[in-house]
């Protein structure tokens, strides 16, 4: 309901008496509440008409009037009554701006509305592209209604499906997935004394090879270590204080020796990466370089220092933090920190924007087909059995849901993004259980 237009009063009119017949009550009655569910509606709408006007004028003052090729698309949890509503809310309120709409080749501005929303606002983002010009974001948020269903999340954008890799009695630390001919065909598993390797064979996981690691130091109480596949051999571990390689031929074997030399943050395979895949919704074109960074990790504790080589724009040290991800954009990367004091840092090169979000200590980047390219799988608090993660974009600096929450079934250890990119690892110890389930956590676009 966008607004009450009510009638004014009839001045000099007098009721007259109405004589009803039970025939004539009945038919009354059954209007009356036929009326009710209408006015239950009416009284629970939504009057999205402040925002609409809000974001066509700053939209409005970054083009001027003129013509524009404008696309809207929904993110959020709107259903579609909602969503159309605002559109053409949105459309007429741009109009009234003096904004008219043509095709692109016909027009001097491109704008990009997206509907999307954090926690607990809706936020409204605006992309303006005039030209030769650096692109332009405005935006407007308004809190949520608490309207949101289950029907809502059905028409998110993305789906987060879990896939089980491993499971055993001992700990996990961390799995990495090596494909042959782009097949699944053999893993391995890092624990706190071995790297395990095991091969597909008749459709079930057969033990290959244990390679023992070395460490003259006792190891941290909350154990922490990532394998990372490495160019000119098989796998690289990273435990705190100690650094181990495979050999680059002949017999497997692996060499380990005490080191404080930091941990990559970003795969090799990601490296170097100037766009996002070409299927990808993103309306931003070609994504900043992404280089290595690496981080270095506390060797009796449980997270990493904040000290990063390279650095990250100006800033060479960030707060102590416990996992990142990393989002690409125009120019630059925008990183995410988990920090220790329970906030969400994000970097951007030139500036450290610290947010308290509903998010757990682990978060990853993937990079995918789906919506903007890239989104970030992040922990939240789930049900009385576990923990659960969903995908989510930052169209600016507030996170936007787009998938649904996936329950996993107990506390996550370890969340990396894998060896290609495209999907994560999740170690999870199970409540029920008390074994060490590794899942592989990828984005499927729709439904």
């Amino acid at each position: 309901m966008r607004r009450a237009v009510y009638n004014s009063a009839i001045p000099d009119h007098h009721l007259k008496s109405v004589s009803l017949t039970p025939l004539s009550l009945r038919a009354l009655r059954f209007a009356i509440f036929s009326l009710i569910p209408l006015i239950a509606l009416g009284a629970q709408a939504t009057d999205w008409s402040a925002p609409e006007q809000q974001l066509a004028r700053k939209i409005a003052t970054v083009t001027g009037p003129g013509t524009v090729a404008l696309t809207i698309e929904n993110r959020s949890s709107l259903g579609q009554r909602d969503s159309e509503i605002v559109q053409n809310g949105l459309r007429a309120a741009l109009e009234q701006a003096g904004i008219h709409f043509v095709r692109p080749e016909q027009a001097v501005a491109t704008v990009a509305i997206t509907l999307s929303e954090n926690v607990t606002s809706y936020v409204w983002v605006a992309q303006v592209h005039q030209s030769a010009a650096e692109s332009l974001v405005v935006m407007v948020s308004l809190p949520r209604s608490g309207r949101v269903s289950a029907a809502g999340h059905d028409s998110m954008p993305i789906t987060l499906r879990k896939t089980t890799l491993w499971s055993q009695n001992d700990p996990i630390l961390d799995v990495s997935i090596l494909e042959e001919n782009g097949a699944l065909s053999r893993v391995a598993v890092l624990s706190a004394e071995n790297i395990s390797f095991y091969r597909m064979q008749g459709g079930k996981w057969q033990a290959e090879q244990v390679l023992a690691i070395g460490h003259a130091k006792p190891w941290p109480l909350d154990l922490r270590g990532r394998l990372a596949p490495a160019k000119d051999h098989l796998l690289d571990a990273y435990l705190p204080g100690v650094i181990c390689r495979t050999t680059a031929g002949g017999t497997l074997a692996v060499n380990c020796r005490e080191s404080d030399d930091p941990w990559p943050m970003v795969p090799s395979a990601i490296i170097g990466n100037t766009t996002v895949f070409p299927s990808a919704g993103s309306s931003t074109g070609p994504s900043a370089s992404v280089s290595q960074v690496a981080a270095f990790f506390a060797p009796t504790r449980n997270f990493f220092t904040g000290v990063l080589t390279p650095a990250v724009g100006k800033f060479s040290i960030v707060p102590k933090f416990y996992s990142a991800a990393f989002i690409p954009r125009d120019r630059y990367v925008l990183w995410l920190f988990t920090a220790t004091d329970g906030k969400v840092h994000m970097v951007d090169g030139m500036n450290d924007q610290a947010s308290r979000l509903e998010w757990g200590s682990s978060i990853a980047s993937v990079r995918t087909t789906c919506g903007a390219g890239w989104q970030v799988i992040a922990e939240s608090s789930g049900g009385q059995s576990g923990e659960a993660v969903r995908a989510y974009e930052l169209p600016d600096r507030d996170p936007v849901a787009v998938s649904p929450p996936i329950d996993l079934p107990g506390e996550i250890s370890a969340l990396w993004t894998e060896s290609k990119g495209d999907s994560a690892i999740a170690i999870v110890n199970n409540r029920e259980t008390g074994s060490y389930e590794a899942y592989r956590l990828a984005v499927a676009c729709g439904q």
